[in-house]
C-alpha cells in the first residue's frame, strides 16, 4: 500500500519538477496540483515593497553565491535596500561574536543597534518559571527577553534585525515582535559548535542525541 502523503509536503518530492520543468508529471500531493489557486493568490502578494526585498535577495544570490559568507550577504543585501540602521539581537553566550558583527557592520557604513538576550536583568520567575526550572535553583537567574529586545530595537526605528544565536522559541518570540524583517547569521546549537546541520550530516555520530 502506497504511503499517504500530507500535503503541501515538498520534502518528501525527489524530482522537485518545479524547479527545472514545471510542467513535467508530479507526485499526487504536490501543492502545484492541489493548491493552484492559493499559488496564485500568493503571487499577488507581491506588493511594491515585497517585490524590491526580493529582488535584493535575488541579486545578492547572483552576485555572491558560493563565494561570500552569510555575514557578506547580509550588508549586501541592506546596501541594495538602502538600508542605514540595522539591529542585532544576540545571546549573551556569543557576546564575543556580536561584537565583531557590530563592528564589521560599522565598518560598512551602518548605524548598528544591539541587544543581549539578558537585558533588563528579569528573573525567570516573572514570567512564570518555578526556581526548579531554572539551571541554578535558589539564585536570580535572568530570562531570555526576546520581546524586550525586539521593542527596544522597534524604538530606535531599526530598519532590518539580525538574530545571532537565540534559543530556540526566544528566536520565535523576537520574531514575532519585531517591526522591522528580520534575518538569520546563525542560530544557537552549543552541541555542533552553532552548526545545527552538522546533527544531519553525521547523523550516525548524533543518533544517540536525536
Amino acid at each position: 500500500m502506497s504511503e499517504s502523503v500530507n500535503s503541501p509536503n515538498c520534502a518528501k518530492c525527489k524530482p522537485k519538477p518545479c524547479y527545472k520543468n514545471p510542467e513535467a508529471p508530479k507526485p499526487s500531493f504536490c501543492p502545484m496540483v492541489l493548491y493552484r489557486e492559493l499559488i496564485e493568490l500568493s503571487m499577488s502578494m507581491y506588493n511594491d515593497e515585497a517585490r524590491r526585498v526580493h529582488r535584493a535577495a535575488s541579486l545578492v544570490e547572483k552576485e555572491g553565491y558560493c563565494v561570500w559568507p552569510r555575514l557578506r550577504e547580509i550588508v549586501e543585501f541592506a546596501r541594495k535596500l538602502g538600508l542605514e540602521k540595522l539591529g542585532v539581537a544576540f545571546c549573551i553566550g556569543l557576546s564575543s561574536e556580536a561584537e565583531y558583527v557590530v563592528r564589521y557592520l560599522e565598518s560598512k557604513g551602518f548605524k548598528v543597534y544591539s541587544v543581549c538576550c539578558k537585558c533588563g536583568g528579569v528573573d525567570k520567575t516573572r514570567v512564570g518559571l518555578r526556581e526548579e526550572d531554572k539551571l541554578s535553583p535558589g539564585s536570580h537567574e535572568s530570562m531570555c527577553n526576546p520581546i524586550v529586545q525586539a521593542e527596544l530595537l522597534n524604538s530606535v526605528g531599526t530598519e532590518l534585525n539580525v538574530v545571532l544565536g537565540l534559543c530556540v522559541g526566544h528566536d520565535t518570540l523576537f520574531i514575532k515582535y519585531s517591526k522591522a524583517p528580520v534575518t538569520y547569521l546563525a542560530v544557537k546549537d552549543r552541541v555542533t559548535g552553532h552548526n545545527p546541520l552538522a546533527a544531519i550530516y553525521a547523523n550516525n555520530y548524533f543518533k544517540p542525541r536525536l
